[in-house]
């Protein structure tokens, strides 16, 4: 169990309940002197170790070498950009769309896009009754199914069903999933996991009958005022892909801004002396 009041700006995947969560599925994440955390991977069939969504601390080599792990790969994937010597990109930046949860709702609403907030009012009108609470912790939730079976069509990667339920389990707290029903039928989900003083969109579903009353948009609008109420000041709404322009229309209308990543480099003992960026 996990405390869910935010103290610090902290990513989800060096948070520790994505720890315990990782353990609770049988992994052995490593935990650095510095109380960054990495990852056991493979790609193409070796082993690499991951340091996901941090930057990496100057003296890098002495933690790994703790652990006896400085001659193993290592891919960073550092959540801004930032120096990097001796590594070697494997892939450019990416852009988060991220959303400043102001403490007035007042502000809030008029820093939505028009469009979105004419979609909002519809919902509003719509009779729609909405629930929240924590994520129980059970892999056969609907949400989790119908994410499951969503990814399959639209072949998109996300996290196991299994690890969003060890993430439930490990932090009930730190789960809140808000369900729009009409005429006591779900026709909406949104799942979102708290981090210290950030909280990140996870999952999230909807009917045709959603759409049409514009579900998603009642959903994100209550969720972002409940997290600032919590004391949260940044929701990450998840990557702006360019092959998902009206996904990234509706994130941006909400008032978000974008945010770099660092990209992806490679770091490993033979390339290190020698590698160039």
């Amino acid at each position: 169990m996990f405390d869910a009041t935010p103290t610090r700006d902290t990513p989800l995947m060096q948070s520790p309940a994505f720890t315990a969560a990782l353990r609770l599925c049988g992994e052995n994440p490593i935990v650095l002197l510095s109380g960054l955390v990495l990852l056991h991977r493979r790609v193409l069939g070796v082993p690499v170790l991951m340091l996901p969504r941090a930057a990496p601390p100057a003296d890098l080599d002495r933690h790994l070498r703790t652990h006896d792990l400085h001659r193993v790969p290592l891919i960073l994937s550092p959540e801004r950009p930032c120096a990097l010597p001796r590594s070697i990109r494997l892939r450019g930046p990416q852009f988060i769309a991220q959303l400043h949860l102001h403490p007035d709702a007042g502000a809030a609403h008029t820093a939505l896009h028009p469009k979105w907030r004419n979609q909002l009012r519809r919902a509003e009108a719509a009779g729609l009754r909405v629930s929240h609470g924590p994520l129980p912790p059970t892999p056969d939730h609907p949400l989790l199914q119908l994410e499951a079976a969503q990814a399959r069509t639209r072949h998109y990667a996300n996290w196991p069903t299994t690890l969003t339920s060890a993430f439930a389990a490990a932090a009930p707290d730190q789960t809140r999933l808000f369900v729009a029903h009409q005429n006591r039928t779900p026709v909406a989900h949104m799942l979102f996991l708290r981090h210290g003083s950030r909280a990140t969109y996870h999952i999230g579903h909807i009917t045709n009958a959603g759409k049409a009353c514009r579900a998603h948009n009642l959903l994100l609008w209550q969720a972002s005022r409940w997290l600032a109420e919590q004391g949260h000041d940044t929701l990450d709404l998840g990557l702006i892909d360019p092959r998902t322009p009206g996904l990234n229309r509706f994130k941006m209308r909400t008032g978000a801004g974008m945010s770099e990543t660092g990209g992806a480099w490679l770091r490993w003992r033979p390339l290190a002396w020698g590698g160039r960026p």
